[in-house]
Formats: C-alpha cells, sequence, structure tokens
C-alpha cells in the first residue's frame, strides 16, 4: 500500500516494491513519492483516483543519494549555500556562474559554511552546462534559474536537462517587456505579445507559462505549474516538467489570444485550439471588429497560458508548513499573507479587473471593494481578489454584467453627463440602462479570510532605491556610485532655467545640429577656396 496525498489508501502496481514516502523540504515544501522498480531507469505510471495518473521517475540513484540541484546562475552562490544547509535529502548541489570571479566566489562561500561535499562551484555557460546533462541518467532534480533581466536564452535548455517531473524555478526581472511597454520585444522573446493593461502582472506569469510549455512540447514533455507569484519588482514561477505525446497534444487548448479593448478595458480569451476526440483549430474570434460596451477598437495580445498557475492542494502544503513553523523563515509572515492569497484565487478564471480603473473609465467614484464584489455575489457570480495586485477583482462575470453593476452605481453617485465627450467610452456606457438592478449590500462572504485577519499581503517600499540594482560588469562587481548617479541624472532636464530670457542660451538638438552643419559648410568653403575651387553654399 502506499499513501496518496489526501491520505487514502491505494494498492500499487504489480512487481514495483515501495520503498518510502519521503517529503523534502525545498523552498517551503516538496513532496516525492519514491517506488522502486527492477529496471534502473524505468518510469512507472500509477493509476490513482478514476483518472488521475501520477507519473514517478524510478531509479537507484535517486533512491541512495538523493536530490540533484543546479542553481544555473549562482553568482555569489549565496542560495545554494542556503539549500544545502537548510533541505534535507540532497546528494549534490552545482552552483555555477560564467564569471570566474563569480564562481571563486562561491567556492569560498561553500568552505566558510562548511558545505563543500555538498556544494560544487562551476564557472561554464550555463546553457551548454545543461545542454551536456540531457541524457537520462544525468538529469537534475532541479533547475534554479534567477538571471539578471530575461531567461529565454536558458529556457530550451533547461526543458531538456530537467528529470521526469522534476522542478524548474524560473524568476524573470524584465517586467517592462513582459508589462506591455514593449510588445515586439516580448513576442521576440517569448512568442507571445504582451498588453499595456492594468492585468500586466498576471498576464506576464501566463506569459513566461506559454514560453516554457511550447518550448517543452518540442521534445514532447509538458508543464504543470505548482505556484506563479508575481512579488515585487519581478515574478517566478514553479513548475514540474513531464514526459507524455498523448498530454503534448492538447498543449494548443492551454493557450488562448487575448482581446483587449483599447476604451473601456474589456477583454475576452480565445483558446487556441479544442481537445476532444478528434483535435481541431479552434473558432473565432470572440469579439467583433468593435467593443459591444463602448464602441472602441480591440487590442490583440497572446498567446498566453489559460489554465490554472497554481496547484492548490500543494500551496496549502506550502502555507501549512510555513505556519506550523513561523521562526524558520525570516518572512514567513510575508509569505503568509501571498500564499493565503493565492489559495483565495478564483484558479479557472486568467486575469483581473481593477475597481480604479473601471470607475476611471466612467469618471465617477470608485465603489468600496466590499460593496462590488458584494454586488457581484448576489448577481450570482463568483469573485475573489489577486495577488498580484491590491484592488485587482476576478470573476467569472462577463463584462456586460460588471458594466451593468457599474451602471447600477453611478445612478447613486451621479457624474454630469453634460461633460462627456460623445466618443468617451463613459457616454457609450451610460447611454444604456442596465439590464437588472445590482444589490450593494455588504454580504459576510464579500471579505475574504486573508484580508478580514489582516495578513501581511502587499509589502511597502522598504528603503529608498529599493529595487533592481545594475547590471554586474563583464569582469565581475558591481557600480559602487549608483545612487550618486541616478541623483546626477535626476531631473537634468527640468529646472535649470529660472529667467525666460536664458531660454534663446539652450537652443534645442534640431537648431545643435543645423548650426553644425552650417559650421562644416563653411569651413569647407574656406578650404576649397585655398585650393582654388567654387563652392555654393545652399
Amino acid at each position: 500500500m502506499f499513501c496518496a496525498l489526501d491520505g487514502s489508501q491505494y494498492q500499487y502496481a504489480s512487481k514495483v516494491r515501495l520503498i518510502s514516502l519521503t517529503s523534502a523540504d525545498f523552498n517551503g515544501a516538496v513532496l516525492m513519492f519514491l517506488t522502486l522498480c527492477p529496471n534502473k531507469y524505468y518510469i512507472t505510471r500509477f493509476l490513482l483516483k478514476k483518472k488521475n495518473v501520477l507519473r514517478l521517475l524510478v531509479c537507484h540513484r535517486f533512491l541512495q543519494q538523493g536530490l540533484r540541484v543546479l542553481e544555473g546562475l549562482a553568482a555569489s552562490g549565496l542560495r545554494s549555500v542556503r539549500f544545502a544547509l537548510e533541505v534535507p535529502g540532497l546528494h549534490s548541489i552545482t552552483a555555477n556562474d560564467f564569471s570566474s570571479k563569480a564562481a571563486a566566489l562561491i567556492a569560498r562561500n561553500a568552505q566558510y559554511n562548511g558545505v563543500g561535499h555538498l556544494l560544487q562551484a562551476s564557472c561554464r555557460d550555463a546553457s551548454m552546462l545543461m545542454y551536456e546533462m540531457r541524457k537520462k541518467k544525468d538529469r537534475y532534480d532541479v533547475i534554479d534559474l534567477d538571471p539578471y533581466g530575461s531567461p529565454v536564452t536558458f529556457l530550451d535548455a533547461a526543458v531538456q536537462s530537467v528529470s521526469e517531473g522534476g522542478l524548474l524555478c524560473i524568476t524573470c526581472t524584465d517586467m517592462a517587456v513582459m508589462a506591455g511597454n514593449s510588445g515586439e520585444t516580448c513576442y521576440s522573446k517569448y512568442g507571445s505579445i504582451s498588453i499595456k493593461a492594468k492585468y500586466c502582472h498576471e498576464m506576464a506569469l501566463r506569459i513566461i507559462l506559454h514560453s516554457l510549455d511550447q518550448r517543452a512540447a518540442v521534445y514532447q514533455r509538458y508543464i504543470q505549474p505548482l505556484l506563479s507569484v508575481s512579488v515585487d519588482f519581478y515574478i517566478r514561477v514553479f513548475v514540474r516538467v513531464f514526459t507524455g505525446q498523448a498530454t503534448v497534444k492538447n498543449s494548443a487548448s492551454k493557450q488562448a489570444l487575448l482581446y483587449n479593448c483599447i476604451g473601456c478595458g474589456s477583454f475576452h480569451l480565445q483558446r487556441m485550439g479544442g481537445s476532444n476526440v478528434k483535435y481541431s483549430a479552434a473558432t473565432g474570434p470572440p469579439v467583433g471588429p468593435e467593443c459591444q460596451h463602448c464602441g472602441h477598437r480591440h487590442q490583440l495580445g497572446g498567446p498566453i497560458w489559460a489554465e490554472p498557475i497554481h496547484d492548490l492542494r500543494f500551496v496549502q502544503k506550502v502555507l501549512s508548513a510555513v505556519s506550523g513553523n513561523p521562526s524558520r523563515f525570516g518572512t514567513s509572515k510575508r509569505i503568509e499573507g501571498v500564499l493565503s492569497m493565492v489559495t483565495e484565487e478564483l484558479e479557472d478564471v486568467p486575469l483581473y479587473y481593477t475597481i480604479d480603473n473601471l470607475s476611471s473609465t466612467l469618471h465617477c467614484n470608485t465603489p468600496p471593494l466590499l460593496q462590488f464584489r458584494s454586488a457581484l455575489l448576489h448577481a450570482g457570480h463568483r469573485v475573489s481578489m489577486s495577488h498580484a495586485c491590491k484592488n485587482a477583482i476576478k470573476t467569472d462575470a462577463p463584462p456586460a454584467a460588471i458594466w451593468d453593476i457599474m451602471r447600477c452605481w453611478e445612478k447613486t453617485n451621479p457624474v454630469k453627463r453634460e461633460k462627456l465627450s460623445p466618443t468617451s467610452p463613459a457616454f457609450k456606457i451610460l447611454s444604456c440602462e442596465p439590464s437588472f438592478e445590482a444589490c450593494f449590500r455588504v454580504r459576510e462572504d464579500a471579505n475574504p479570510q486573508s484580508r478580514k485577519r489582516h495578513l501581511t499581503r502587499f509589502q511597502e517600499n522598504p528603503q529608498a532605491f529599493w529595487g533592481p540594482k545594475a547590471r554586474a560588469k563583464a569582469g565581475g562587481g558591481i557600480s559602487m556610485n549608483l545612487q550618486d548617479k541616478r541623483k546626477k541624472c535626476q531631473n537634468k532636464r527640468k529646472g535649470q532655467i529660472t529667467d525666460s530670457s536664458q531660454l534663446k542660451n539652450f537652443p534645442c538638438k534640431k537648431f545643435k545640429k543645423v548650426q553644425v552643419y552650417q559650421s562644416c559648410l563653411i569651413y569647407c568653403d574656406a578650404l576649397f577656396m585655398c585650393l582654388g575651387h567654387k563652392v555654393h553654399i545652399r
């Protein structure tokens, strides 16, 4: 017998002898079920609870020696040292960095912390290192990639060199690209066009998951997201990677195109494929040439990952591990707050609206959070918050129902219709009567538990100049005068001229170019005159 995740008992497959049920703590909790099979690197499949299939990598090396971890871009090796000190059941940790100075520092830190027997410093190109470990017997069980900026150059190698059911931990800090500032750059990197919208942080999570799944599908592999979080100025995803040709065929049905109205911000998702007995292309689009609510055009974004971005059962176990021993982590209060919000999110509802943006569209007062959530619940819709945005509203209500609620709110908090432009979204939306009468009476279930308990969900900026620092120099080290440089360049074009008479002393760039051009022509004219040539300046 062996124990499933919910504690119930099941018979294990024949000719397979159960060895142990091991719980390994990796960044909170990572559950692994270990079995032993006569074939050394055989992958067994157990049928659990109807159609749920649990795939396990079974090998003597894994059972006897433990997990093999790779931190591809380790820098000082701090995270790898913590792995070695805090995570049980490890066989080896490879802390790699392309800088020789960083590799030497990793080795020193490993010896200083007494983990030299587990932690091995490496000075290699991370992609080449992973490509060399693509064989099944050489693959890493955990790969952690935390680059400065985008991780896209390492994803192809990572999905090949992680073991069956292994863990990929990916960090992206290029949020400007993924949040819609450069949609064309996002497409060149991740194969998806980002849109500048209020839901940009969750969209960034779904873009990286789409990119991971797309790269894994090339090698008949697929991903299973465990936890995807948008925190501070970066995003981080934890996914497991499996092999299965039949499941890879469903990959298109897990991706969706995004139609976003540039006027009122309503959005619609269109799945890229359908999966049933026969696989076929999706039909659409789900919207017309113009938005039915405000009459404006739609932006096309994506494709993005449209499936759940968390495994709630896994998150609950991590949350229990953190809550049971809060003194173990210095930021346990914030971890508990974020994970509590994750467990409250609607897992089958991609993206979200924000109350302030809905109010800004209609130029009306912002409804209180609990009243707006109660109105959605009274209308028979589900609603939740999002860990990615403080005033987010995730709901399965269609945009028409949301605007009907906002119309009802505007009746009690009227705007000055005469000041609205006839071409504005507010004029078009408020010109229609709501199809139902919204009830704003506060319900008890409108207030989530994480909010009732006053958990630390969104952290304020802890200090000045907080955020991503400068990129490391090629020879190692970082710029020490970063703050001085920021102060020097701050407002360099503002507030320097106090007297309008001095404006003529600061010509525009175009005028400067003309001055330089004319000076060059005058110089050339003088030169040619000395040589006996005639030159005419135009």
